[in-house]
């Protein structure tokens, strides 16, 4: 038996604080679905603020992020073109009415992305990797801006866009990197001051349906296509059409979408139709691709409500949690002025590890890819994960969110909780 616990200013340190007098009372059920791992995205601010280390730490932290020994991120995400923490706003043809896609390129990626990559492939043999674009090309959308705005509907453009991702995939194939599963559109439900674009399910049906696939078959692309990253429902007036049944109900009551599409990725308000979608589709993968941003202010309060976004989630069907920006410079601020969380801040040359880093760590250096999930029982369910690795080894991933230490009983034994702690108990 281990036991990793984790309070504020004093991380992931081994304990034995056992107690003779029963506490909460967990208990495990069922096993449910299958987890296909943990991860974090390549964003360009990120190799950015790396590129500011000396190369020993520099190695350091992309040992502790990727290892198998470490937080063996397995499961990552990147963004196609431009994304709000890009160093700037681009994509891979910005010449106007190339339908062919003649000029079509992915240069700049080799400047951030493509190194960020690669690093981390050194160290993870069997990684998955997504990639979801924020733009499309803005002369392929009206207005034509990055930020705001629509794909135009009309076929040429359609097909042109189809051309890309299939490019996309292709040039970054020639890179020895596998594009495992692309992601048709990041929050799809929302305009927003960054790059963005706006989709109707019906939009994403049509466009899936009748162009993406046939370009796929055509060229014999092998990634897998999902329905993502879904944003709502919303909770406020930005969209009205942003239920269940107007993304994924919709889209998978299509015969081709439903044999094509292997999965949906929610994030942010998509975590209320994340149930709906599991009730509904049992079978299908489902995961979070972006854990929820914070303010930059990395705060260990912060730490516990993502705890309780990594339960939601497994609670309800998902397969895999991502992480937003793995690594920031102390108090770097996105292309339009929002400071976030990560899970390391750099710092004049120094390397700061923020609570969530130690969050996602209790999970992702135990819970090894293959786990399932387990059914958890009992008063202190709400605030425990647990998990059943191939090897029938269990993990049980505990929050004390009080501050007075509390007791909780597993199998057997009972286990004193820190006030505010993250505790990992391998059974």
């Amino acid at each position: 038996m281990k036991w990793i616990s984790s309070v504020k200013n004093n991380c992931w340190k081994f304990t034995d604080n056992f107690s003779d007098t029963q506490g909460s009372k967990i208990e495990f059920g069922n096993k449910m679905q299958t987890v296909d791992g943990f991860g974090g995205c390549f964003n360009e601010l990120g190799m950015i603020a790396l590129n500011k280390l000396s190369e020993e730490e520099r190695t350091k932290v992309f040992d502790e992020f990727f290892c198998e020994d470490k937080c063996n991120f397995t499961y990552n995400r990147m963004s196609v073109g431009a994304n709000d923490f890009s160093e700037m706003w681009y994509s891979y043809n910005e010449t106007d009415g190339d339908f062919e896609m003649k000029n079509f390129s992915i240069e700049r990626d080799y400047k951030y992305v493509i190194p960020y990559i690669k690093e981390a492939q050194k160290r993870v043999s069997n990684m998955t990797l997504f990639a979801s674009p924020w733009s499309p090309p803005t002369w392929l959308k009206f207005p034509k801006a990055y930020n705001y705005g629509t794909l135009v509907w009309e076929e040429k453009y359609l097909k042109a866009y189809a051309k890309y991702i299939r490019l996309f995939i292709e040039a970054y194939k020639k890179e020895n990197i596998k594009i495992n599963q692309y992601h048709i559109q990041n929050e799809p439900c929302s305009t927003q001051k960054f790059p963005s674009c706006i989709w109707t399910g019906e939009e994403f049906q049509d466009f899936i349906a009748n162009y993406l696939v046939p370009e796929f078959k055509e060229h014999n692309i092998d990634t897998d296509i999902w329905l993502g990253t879904i944003n709502g429902p919303e909770t406020d007036s930005r969209q009205l059409y942003t239920r269940y049944n107007n993304y994924a109900n919709f889209v998978f009551d299509n015969e081709v979408c439903r044999e094509n599409v292997k999965g949906v990725s929610y994030q942010w308000a998509g975590k209320y139709a994340v149930q709906q979608t599991h009730d509904a589709f049992p079978d299908l993968k489902m995961i979070e691709s972006e854990s929820e941003c914070g303010d930059g202010e990395n705060t260990w309060q912060f730490a516990m409500y993502i705890f309780e976004m990594i339960k939601h989630y497994f609670r309800n069907g998902v397969n895999a949690y991502v992480y937003w920006n793995m690594a920031l410079e102390k108090n770097a601020e996105s292309t339009w002025g929002w400071k976030q969380n990560s899970l390391i801040s750099v710092n004049d040359g120094k390397v700061e590890y923020n609570p969530e880093f130690y969050l996602m760590k209790h999970f992702s250096h135990f819970v090894k890819p293959g786990a399932k999930v387990l059914e958890v029982k009992g008063r202190w369910s709400p605030n425990t994960v647990a998990f059943e690795n191939p090897d029938g080894g269990k993990v049980a991933v505990i929050m004390n969110p009080f501050n007075s230490q509390k007791t909780v009983s597993m199998e057997d034994q009972n286990y004193i909780l820190p006030p505010f702690s993250f505790n990992t108990i391998l059974l």
